[in-house]
């Protein structure tokens, strides 16, 4: 079923306002949600918010936290979240990080210490609207042990994702968003909650079978996710893990842990530094040109840049609602009444569905 994208975003804002979350903070979160299911990216949408709103209520994230700096430089800001929620918190970050960008030409921020940031290429598109490039590494300790490592059977990595912006002149910019798993956790969660399977090559059970059914991944013992394209996917994770968990002073994956707890490091690169301010839109443009000048394989075939899917997507979505399926539905209104939000605000995000 379509939800109209208003009355949803709406919706969510109440029942993280009612959950003791300020109104900016609350709307701060609701809009990233519906941000990602615009994206098509549903394993980081508003299928988030019962266990974002179970989590505050388990004390494993706070509402209404600041981003403190806890050491920064002209060009440097390691940034501790306090366990706020990660949208807002990260939001503050990236800010930090443009200001400083913009000043010195380069920005590196270490952010340590908070809740789900989400769907991390929201950050690279942030950050390409001020005209900036970015890099970004996320890991997740504790709670985020969801990856097998090439060549074994248990959860030793978390799904890592790795997310770039850059500007292209007279077009689109290009967004690279991915997890270093074969899927992300929320992923199953969406395919778990529709009662269906998932491709092959994406999780094994915890004898280490491959298998597409995901209640093989949440049952006792669990199973775990494998990293995509073998090595070269499980390298980058292990790499992200360092930048993202070691440097950032948030930790590596670990066991024990009770609570989620995520890392991301981010690198933004103004071009105008690099003497190729108008240059570089330029050029990228010109090979983004290039590339897509190719023959095709087949006359209904496309050549798609990073972030032309998420962009269709929105516009798609936008358009004709969010697509929610029943079961996620159920446990938003089983929230929404917990939280006692108002019965007029569930009737219109429930009645108002675009055909």
């Amino acid at each position: 079923m379509r939800y109209a994208l208003q009355p949803l975003q709406a919706l969510v804002t109440e029942i993280f306002t009612a959950a003791g979350c300020e109104p900016t903070e609350a709307a701060c979160i609701s809009d990233h949600l519906v941000q990602a299911n615009l994206t098509g990216h549903d394993s980081h949408g508003v299928i988030r918010t019962p266990i974002y709103v179970q989590w505050l209520k388990d004390g494993k994230v706070r509402a209404n936290q600041q981003a403190k700096i806890v050491f920064e430089t002209d060009a440097i800001a390691v940034i501790d979240g306090g366990m706020g929620f990660g949208q807002p918190i990260a939001q503050q970050a990236m800010e930090i990080g443009i200001a400083k960008a913009k000043k010195s030409g380069v920005a590196v921020v270490a952010l340590r210490n908070t809740g789900h940031v989400g769907r991390v290429g929201h950050w690279a598109e942030l950050i390409v609207n001020a005209g900036l490039i970015s890099l970004h590494f996320v890991n997740t300790s504790g709670l985020g042990m969801l990856v097998a490592p090439v060549g074994g059977i248990n959860r030793r990595l978390s799904a890592n994702p790795v997310a770039v912006g850059i500007p292209v002149a007279d077009g689109e910019p290009i967004i690279y968003d991915i997890s270093t798993s074969s899927v992300a956790e929320g992923k199953l969660k969406v395919a778990f909650n529709k009662g269906v399977m998932v491709p092959e090559g994406c999780i094994i059970d915890s004898t280490g079978q491959p298998t597409c059914d995901p209640k093989v991944f949440y049952a006792d013992p669990p199973g775990a996710i494998l990293p995509f394209g073998g090595y070269k996917g499980y390298g980058l994770g292990i790499v992200t893990e360092i930048l993202a968990g070691a440097l950032t002073g948030s930790g590596c994956t670990v066991p024990g842990k009770t609570q989620l707890e995520q890392g991301m490091l981010s690198i933004l690169l103004d071009p105008a530094t690099f003497q190729v301010g108008d240059e570089l839109p330029a050029e990228a443009r010109r090979f983004v040109d290039f590339v897509k000048s190719s023959e095709k394989v087949s006359p209904d075939a496309e050549i798609l840049m990073p972030g032309d899917i998420e962009r269709r997507n929105r516009a798609e979505r936008t358009a004709k609602g969010i697509e929610l399926d029943d079961k996620t539905w159920s446990q938003i209104e089983g929230v929404a009444a917990a939280m006692k939000v108002s019965a007029d605000l569930l009737a219109k995000a429930k009645g108002h569905r675009p055909a």
